[in-house]
This record gives C-alpha cells, sequence and structure tokens, in this order.
C-alpha cells in the first residue's frame, strides 16, 4: 500500500521594514506550539501545482494579494518528526519583496528576523534557509533590487545590502561595484534629493539576471 502523505507549502516572505530584515509571521492560536510564531502555509490542492500553491497562500493566508512579490521555491522539508500530529511533506517558498505594508490579516505580523528564536514546528530553520539563500542571491544575482521600489538610488539598494548581509558597507566601493555589474542598473535620467545633500541619481533594475562581477560578501570592502 502506498502511503499518503499530505503536502504543505510555507512562505519565507522578507522584506527590510525600518532598519531591519524582517519576515511575515503569524501567532499561533491552537495547539500544538501554541503563541509561538509561524510562518504562514497551507496545504496544497488537488487541482493546483506548487506555484500556485504558493501565489494563493500568499493571498488568503498571508493577506498580500497582489503584492509585487518575487516567489521561488527555497527548499523540501520531509523529516518524519518535524509536525507532532502527522507526517507532513513540506515545500517552501522564498518571497522577496520592497518595504510591505501591514497584511491584510490581522493575525499576521512583521518581525524582526533576529528576533524569531523561537518558533513553531520547524519553521526557525526554514526561515533561516530563506535568509541565507537571499543573502547568497544577492552576491550573484540582482535580486537586491526586489528588496527596493520601481526607483532608487544607490544609496538605497547599499541599505538594502547592509541590512539583509548584516554589516556596513563602504559607499563609494559599493557604488563603484554596482554600477559597473553588466546590466544590474539601469540610469532614469531622474534625480531625487529626498535624502538631503545633493541630488542622487534614480536608478531602476536592469536585464542582467547574474551579476558580473558579483558582490561576494567575503570581499574585504
Amino acid at each position: 500500500m502506498v502511503p499518503s502523505i499530505p503536502v504543505s507549502v510555507d512562505l519565507v516572505v522578507l522584506t527590510v521594514r525600518g532598519h531591519a530584515l524582517s519576515a511575515l509571521v503569524w501567532r499561533r492560536d491552537n495547539p500544538p506550539f501554541l503563541r509561538r510564531w509561524s510562518l504562514s502555509g497551507g496545504f496544497i490542492q488537488l487541482d493546483e501545482d506548487l506555484p500556485a500553491a504558493a501565489a494563493r497562500i500568499l493571498s488568503e493566508r498571508a493577506g498580500l494579494p497582489g503584492a509585487p512579490v518575487h516567489l521561488e521555491q527555497l527548499q523540501t522539508y520531509g523529516y518524519p518528526d518535524r509536525d507532532p500530529r502527522q507526517r507532513v511533506l513540506s515545500v517552501a517558498y522564498l518571497g522577496l519583496a520592497p518595504d510591505l505594508p501591514a497584511s491584510e490579516k490581522a493575525h499576521m505580523s512583521w518581525q524582526p528576523v533576529d528576533s524569531l528564536t523561537v518558533m513553531a514546528f520547524d519553521h526557525r530553520r526554514i526561515m533561516l534557509d530563506g535568509v541565507e539563500r537571499a543573502r547568497a542571491k544577492l552576491e550573484y544575482t540582482p535580486l537586491g533590487a526586489a528588496f527596493c521600489p520601481p526607483e532608487f538610488t544607490v544609496a538605497d539598494l547599499r541599505r538594502v545590502y547592509e541590512i539583509v548581509w548584516g554589516r556596513p558597507l563602504d559607499p563609494r566601493n559599493f557604488h563603484r561595484k554596482v554600477t559597473k555589474a553588466g546590466g544590474f542598473l539601469v540610469e532614469t535620467g531622474a534625480t531625487t534629493t529626498r535624502d538631503g545633500g545633493r541630488p542622487a541619481k534614480l536608478y531602476r533594475r536592469g536585464p542582467a539576471e547574474l551579476l558580473h562581477p558579483p558582490m561576494l560578501r567575503s570581499l574585504k570592502e
């Protein structure tokens, strides 16, 4: 007899709010793990594929319908004791977005990832895997711009890198690297003085899918 194992989709949705990398979570109101923070998730329906399930959960469970969230499959988690109630296979998705509003769901909340030290099930492990994926992708892809509004300054982008990587970056070196990375940034022709001082150029994300040269965390700034 072939065993029947439920399949869930769990979302690690990250954004930059204030000066912190934050995750969208909710505090459980039922056992198990009563009152612990949990990722937004749900079981896949028989008539949908995984990307559709992730999009549905983002809208219905996370309360972010129509939000400009970059979603990509993160990892599958299937060890037997991850849910004390039954054997459950979870397919996790990573979502990245600029400073998002509060969720439409009253029970959802943005919390700094550094404060989420205890979570329900294996959700802290999943969240940390998502954070590390985000940090790594900022090295080799232009996904850092996914945390920015459609038009942004180099200082805006540097702030994203500093918050996600958790360390300060030299402004001049950073500016040189991102503007020389082919296809990373495209000048809009406009400027802004919203941060004070001299007008700063506004950019938008370019067509590049990989950064060359990469923005390696291991390099001394």
